[in-house]
């Protein structure tokens, strides 16, 4: 079983010999290395260039563990090189070398070295990379499979495919499993040994209990508005335990900068401006969000907001909460003010999409609930209605769209429908 990955491979052949360090990014075991490893260098091959221009070393690997001190990197890739061609030079998990910067800045300087790097915390943030490299870094960033990755090798129909997709995620290690205990068994596991144990290490957490405390919080309430105030107020009244916003939100980031955790701000619609609280947080996988909860709370409304939010950021939207405000009259003549949230606001370029996720429409006042808020949009951009229903795309008259949910997540063309 081979999952191409092409949309990422293809990042990568377009950057290549771009005279930048390509930093492939994103969680642990989401593929990094397979791309780099095997797909990239399955290309290059086929390209006809030779086995021994390709250098290669996984760092997190204990055979490459004397690489792990920089000069002995440098020295490394600079033994391998013999003459004037150009050699393509794969690390994977860089970070794991304390000054890794210094080193690859330097390989720059070489006109015959291509250089393509992978990541899986903060030391290498979007925000960062530019400045670690100055502005010499090319990020691609690199998420779970998505659920037309996912299905593109399973062997099953739709509907059995989501079952399996919404609940173990889109890891691809995840496929390889066959029964159910061995796929939670690997969640459970590569969550509190890899994921938080990651976390602990590098960040010296003392207090593990809190960690695993804001977790469990946080996986029970995706797709619900929190900071970390209302947190802190969980805490004490819920766990009885005194847990400060302050170290709550330093907690929250450490989530965020490992890719367990995104977050969605509210944005006011007619206002046209960010409002800083609350947000909504999501996982990177839901797999991993649901071992968390032992697979217990599998409510397929959030599960299926999640999802959705997860493919608008794979498909390189920029995704916010929405909210439209709206006055009116009682019948005292008092002003009134009411407040209609948008699930997510997904701008891309230019492009704008307005989107509510809905299990489903099963009645006239679920229906005109679900619509109420994009009909307050006096905008013209698309606005559209996500539900599990296996439907094609349907419009009604003020311009909404309707779409089965498997028909936009397998057609990468579905905001355009």
């Amino acid at each position: 079983m081979t999952i191409k990955r092409q949309k990422y491979l293809d990042k990568l052949i377009s950057r290549k010999g771009n005279g930048l360090i390509k930093v492939v990014t994103g969680s642990r075991r989401c593929g990094k290395s397979f791309l780099l490893f095997t797909l990239f260098k399955k290309h290059l091959l086929s390209k006809k260039i030779p086995a021994d221009h390709i250098i290669e070393a996984a760092l997190d690997d204990e055979e490459h563990e004397e690489l792990l001190d920089r000069h002995a990197l440098g020295e490394y890739v600079r033994g391998k090189i013999k003459d004037d061609n150009m050699y393509y030079v794969l690390l994977d998990e860089i970070q794991e070398v304390d000054g890794f910067e210094r080193v690859l800045n330097g390989f720059l300087k070489m006109p015959n070295v291509d250089v393509y790097v992978t990541g899986s915390n903060s030391t290498l943030l979007s925000s960062e990379i530019s400045s670690i490299f100055k502005d010499r870094g090319d990020e691609i960033r690199m998420h779970p499979l998505s659920f037309s990755e996912f299905m593109s090798v399973y062997e099953g129909s739709k509907s059995e495919g989501w079952d399996e997709y919404f609940m173990y995620g889109g890891l691809p290690l995840v496929l390889s499993y066959k029964n159910v205990e061995d796929k939670e068994d690997y969640l459970i596991r590569l969550f509190e040994k890899t994921y938080l144990s990651d976390i602990i290490e590098r960040r010296k957490i003392r207090s593990k209990d809190e960690l695993d405390e804001l977790v469990n919080i946080l996986a029970s309430s995706i797709g619900s508005l929190t900071n970390p105030t209302k947190l802190e107020n969980t805490f004490k009244s819920e766990k009885k335990i005194e847990f400060s916003r302050q170290t709550i939100n330093t907690y929250i980031g450490y989530l965020k900068d490992a890719y367990i955790l995104s977050d969605a701000r509210r944005y006011d619609i007619k206002g046209k401006k960010y409002i800083n609280t609350p947000v909504k947080y999501y996982f990177e996988d839901t797999g991993l969000r649901n071992a968390r909860l032992n697979f217990r709370q599998t409510e397929e409304t959030h599960i299926m907001e999640n999802i959705i939010y997860n493919e608008l950021k794979i498909r390189g939207c920029k995704v916010d909460v929405g909210l439209v405000e709206k006055y009116g009259k009682d019948k005292n003549l008092k002003t009134t003010k009411s407040i209609y949230e948008v699930d997510f606001i997904a701008n891309r370029g230019s492009k704008k999409y307005y989107i509510q996720s809905a299990l489903s429409l099963s009645s006239s006042e679920k229906e005109n609930q679900e619509k109420r808020s994009l009909l307050e949009i006096k905008d013209s951009f698309k606005k559209i209605i996500i539900i599990k229903d296996d439907i094609k795309p349907r419009r009604d008259e003020n311009g909404i769209v309707t779409i089965g949910l498997w028909n936009f997540l397998l057609d990468e063309n579905s905001l355009e429908l």
